[in-house]
């Protein structure tokens, strides 16, 4: 029954997440940690990109007093970091599967506004998305950031990552890097024999509540389920077409519907900035960063230079 109320818990709420990693959740939380979906991800090589990711800004600065986890380097940029999976707060996921909690990095964001010595924000992430449940709360606390964010993939920023990122003033990209798979989706199950135990499991609603209970294999009712994803797919590629700074039709027909791109297409659709390694881009900002601007003008970032270049194409000035 534990196994049961575990996997109830999973599928209550919308995902915007791969699909892979949704099963991968669900089997870490039923404790099947020898299931065929985990192997697959355990040899897509996340875990090693994690590893590299740290070892290349461990050095980079030190972690700034009061927060979970953001550096600050002596080029004055605050460095935060998305890996894996995303949940709203901290619970058993975050803790055992190294994903992140949406608090924590609502907090050190705040921090990192708060800091004199940070003049800009690198946000390196790396994540297949998440629970939606406070992705939209904290994309526009980024979106309202004072203070210029740039965004860096080393693997893939997709669906609720990807909203997220949306936000940034700029997204630079490693050049085997993917991101996309925008969408929600929730996962269901109906239980059409008895299991080991000999038993069946029933849900009964009572009058007035017929859609408490949702028979994920009927067709009725997958519509009911797909207008609640549709609504909450509205609010997600709305905040990707504003943050990217184009139409809410482009992102519906160019942004992959739902699907992934590399980092040289993804570019050509106007979902990334530009392709670099993540050294080159802490060199880059950095420079900027003790660049001192003139009397007359104020010093304009690299991220800024990003944002205001993506502006021109979508308004269709070269």
């Amino acid at each position: 029954m534990t196994r049961f109320y575990a996997l109830e818990a999973i599928r209550s709420v919308p995902w915007a997440i791969q699909p892979e990693y949704l099963g991968a959740i669900e089997a870490i939380a039923c404790r099947a940690l020898d299931t065929p979906t985990l192997e697959i991800l355990r040899a897509d090589g996340h875990a090693e990109r994690y590893a590299a990711t740290l070892s290349a800004v461990a050095d980079t600065g030190s972690k700034l007093a009061g927060t979970k986890n953001l550096s600050v380097n002596n080029g004055g940029t605050a460095i935060m970091q998305v890996m894996g999976p995303i949940f709203p707060r901290a619970n058993m996921m975050t803790n055992f599967s190294g994903a992140t909690a949406l608090s924590d990095l609502s907090e050190d964001l705040q921090a990192a506004q708060d800091a004199s010595q940070v003049q800009q924000i690198l946000m390196i992430m790396d994540t297949p998305g998440g629970v939606t449940t406070g992705v939209s709360d904290f994309a526009k606390q980024l979106a309202a950031s004072r203070k210029p964010v740039t965004v860096f993939v080393p693997g893939s920023c997709c669906s609720a990552g990807y909203w997220i990122a949306s936000q940034a003033s700029s997204i630079v990209m490693d050049d085997t890097a993917y991101v996309g798979s925008l969408g929600v989706v929730v996962s269901g199950s109906q239980q059409v024999q008895a299991d080991s135990s000999g038993r069946m499991s029933a849900d009964i609603t009572s009058s007035n509540a017929p859609n408490k209970r949702l028979n994920v294999t009927d067709t009725d009712d997958q519509a009911k389920i797909r207008a609640l994803l549709d609504e909450i797919e509205s609010v997600f590629l709305n905040a990707v077409a504003s943050g990217r700074g184009t139409t809410l039709d482009n992102v519906q027909q160019n942004f992959g519907q739902g699907g992934m791109m590399g980092a040289q297409s993804a570019i050509k659709a106007g979902m990334a900035d530009r392709i670099d390694t993540l050294s080159n881009t802490l060199t880059r900002l950095g420079a900027q960063n003790t660049q001192k601007p003139t009397a007359n003008r104020p010093k304009r970032t690299a991220a800024q230079a990003d944002l205001e270049a993506r502006r021109n194409r979508a308004e269709g000035r070269h």
